[in-house]
C-alpha cells in the first residue's frame, strides 16, 4: 500500500511540474460576440457496403492409402484391367475417407515381386484374387481375418459354411472369405472336331463317348488319349494313329493340361500330395507318376501333347495361350478360362465337357479364389472395409464376371450363368451344368496345398517337369525317384 502511494505522489509532483514550466497565461481581451450562422442540416453519407467475409478453405482430408495388389491368380491380363479399375474408382467416389490404389503385376513376375515387397517392409494391404497355391507361396504372412469379422459382425450367412471352413487354416486362423469357385473341365474345338468325323467329348458325367461307328466307350484316360490322337495331324493331313504319320512336322495337336503344373497334371488322375500324411515324408502318389507317363508318352511316343520344343511353335500361340489359337483340339482347364480374354475373340465355335476317369474315378480339381489382407497392412480396418466392398453382393458379380469364376455368396448362383453369358458370349449356348457337376469331383488335398519349403520345392519339381519335356528317351520311373529324393532332402533341411 505504502508501494502504491509512493508511486502516485511521484505522478501529481511531475504533472505540477510541468504545468509551472509552461508559465502564466494573458488575461484576453473582452470578446464580442457574432451572431451564430444558422446551422445547415447533417447530410448523413451512406454507409459504405461491409465487405463479405472470405471463409478459408477447410484442410483437405488426408486419407488411408490402400493398395491392392493383383497378379497371384486372375487379373493380370489386359483385357481385365479397365474393369478392375473401374471397381476401384467406384470405392473412392464411394466415401472420402480411403484411397484405393490398384497394383497389378505381371502373373510371371508377381511372386518374386511381392516376396521382395513383403521383405523389404512395403507390403500392399489386400491381395488378390489368391488361389491356394498363391496363399502357401507366402505361408505365415497372412493376417487372421477373425477379429475384424467379429468387430464389425460381418455376416457370413450368405456363404456355405464348408466353404467359409476352407479358408479357417489350421493355427493361423481364417485366412479368407469365400469369394469365387473355379471348377475344371474339358473344352474342346468343334470345327476340329466336325473336322476329324469325330463326336464330341460327353456333355455330362455319367455318360459315355459314342465313336462314329456307333461304339460307346468309357470316358476315361485310354479314351481320351484315342481321340486326341485321331486329332494330332501332321502337315501332310496324316493323324497320329497313322503309320505315315510325321511327328516333326505336327501342325494340330489332340489335347493339353493347358496352364498347369506337376502338380495339377497329377491330379488330373486323382488327388493327392507330394508330402505324405506325416508332414515330414516325400512321396509321388501312384496316381501322379501314372499321369505323368501318360503324359510323357503324348510328348514323345504318341505325340497328341505339344512337348517342350512344340511349346514355343507359332502355330499354338493365341492370345489365351495354346488352345485359342485354334490348334489345339482339347484342354482340361478351369472355369477363369472360359473368358472374352481368352475365347472371346477365336473365329471358331466351343463347348465344354465332361473331365475323363482313371480306373473309375473322377478328379475335377478346383480353384477357389478369395482377397487376403497382409499382416504388413499398416490399415487393417480400413483393409477390411475394402475387402468387403469387393466381396459384396453388387462388386462381386462384376469381378466375376472379369475372372470367369462362379460367386461364392449363394444369393448370386441362381442367375449368374446367364448373366455371364450375356455379358461376354451373347447369343452361345454354353454347357454349364458340367461346371456345376464338377464340383462334386473336386480335389481333397488340394493340388496346391503347402509344402515344406514352398518355393524351393516348386522349382524343384519344375525343373523336373521341364527336363521331361525337354528329353526324350528317359526313364521315367528312375527321374521319379531321383525326384522325390530330393525333395526330401528340402523338406528334411527345414525341419
Amino acid at each position: 500500500m505504502i508501494k502504491k502511494f509512493s508511486i502516485l505522489f511521484v505522478i501529481v509532483l511531475v504533472f505540477s511540474m510541468l504545468l509551472s514550466a509552461c508559465g502564466t497565461p494573458a488575461t484576453p481581451a473582452p470578446a464580442v460576440e457574432e451572431p451564430a450562422a444558422p446551422a445547415e442540416p447533417a447530410v448523413e453519407e451512406p454507409a459504405a457496403p461491409a465487405a463479405p467475409a472470405v471463409e478459408e478453405p477447410a484442410a483437405p482430408v488426408k486419407k488411408v492409402k490402400i493398395r491392392w495388389f493383383v497378379g497371384l491368380g486372375a487379373g493380370s491380363d489386359e483385357g481385365t484391367f479397365a474393369p478392375q479399375q473401374a471397381v476401384v474408382d467406384e470405392f473412392n467416389a464411394s466415401q472420402d475417407k480411403i484411397e484405393l490404389v490398384l497394383e497389378i503385376i505381371d502373373n510371371d513376375v508377381a511372386y518374386d515381386t511381392l516376396a521382395t515387397q513383403i521383405a523389404a517392409g512395403n507390403a500392399p494391404d489386400i491381395v488378390g484374387p489368391v488361389g491356394i497355391r498363391g496363399r502357401d507361396s507366402f505361408k505365415g504372412a497372412w493376417l487372421d481375418l477373425q477379429p475384424l469379422i467379429d468387430k464389425n459382425n460381418y455376416d457370413l450367412s450368405d456363404f456355405d459354411p464348408a466353404l467359409v471352413d476352407f479358408y479357417d487354416v489350421k493355427e493361423e486362423g481364417q485366412l479368407g472369405i469365400p469369394f469365387g469357385i473355379f471348377p475344371s473341365f474339358m473344352i474342346y474345338n468343334f470345327d476340329l472336331f466336325d473336322e476329324a468325323g469325330l463326336n464330341y467329348p460327353p456333355a455330362n458325367y455319367g455318360e459315355k463317348y459314342v465313336w462314329p461307328d456307333g461304339r460307346k466307350a468309357e470316358w476315361n484316360m485310354d479314351t481320351l488319349r484315342e481321340v486326341a490322337m485321331a486329332l494330332t495331324v501332321d502337315s501332310n493331313g496324316n493323324d497320329a494313329t497313322s503309320p505315315d504319320f510325321d511327328p516333326e512336322s505336327i501342325v494340330q495337336f489332340g489335347f493339353m493340361n493347358q496352364w498347369t503344373d506337376p502338380r495339377g497334371i497329377g491330379t488330373f488322375f486323382g488327388a493327392g500330395s507330394l508330402l505324405a500324411d506325416d508332414g515330414t515324408t516325400a512321396q509321388v502318389p501312384d496316381a501322379w507318376q501314372e499321369a505323368w507317363k501318360w503324359t510323357y508318352d503324348g510328348w514323345w511316343t504318341s505325340w497328341f501333347i505339344p512337348n517342350g520344343p512344340y511349346g514355343g511353335a507359332s502355330f499354338l500361340q493365341g492370345p489365351g495361350g495354346p488352345f485359342s489359337s485354334g490348334n489345339l483340339a482339347m484342354v482340361h482347364l478351369h472355369m477363369w478360362y472360359v473368358a472374352p480374354w481368352s475365347l472371346g475373340e477365336v473365329p471358331w465355335d466351343w463347348n465344354l465337357g465332361a473331365t475323363p476317369s482313371y480306373k473309375g474315378t473322377i478328379t475335377s480339381k478346383m480353384h477357389a479364389d478369395t482377397f487376403g489382407i497382409l499382416k504388413g497392412s499398416k490399415n487393417y480396418d480400413a483393409a477390411f472395409e475394402v475387402l468387403t466392398f469387393l466381396l459384396s453382393e453388387e462388386v462381386a458379380p462384376k469381378l466375376l464376371t472379369v475372372y470367369g469364376g462362379m460367386p461364392a455368396r449363394l444369393s448370386l448362383q441362381g442367375t449368374y450363368f446367364d448373366t455371364y453369358t450375356e455379358a461376354n458370349f451373347p447369343g452361345k449356348d454354353i454347357n454349364w451344368d458340367v461346371v456345376v457337376g464338377g464340383m462334386l469331383y473336386a480335389d481333397n488335398p488340394n493340388h496346391e496345398s503347402w509344402m515344406p519349403s514352398f518355393q524351393e520345392t516348386t522349382d524343384r519339381y519344375n525343373e523336373f517337369w521341364n527336363y521331361l519335356a525337354n528329353t526324350p528317351d528317359l526313364d521315367v520311373d528312375a527321374e521319379i525317384a531321383v525326384l522325390r529324393d530330393a525333395l526330401q532332402a528340402i523338406f528334411d533341411s527345414v525341419r
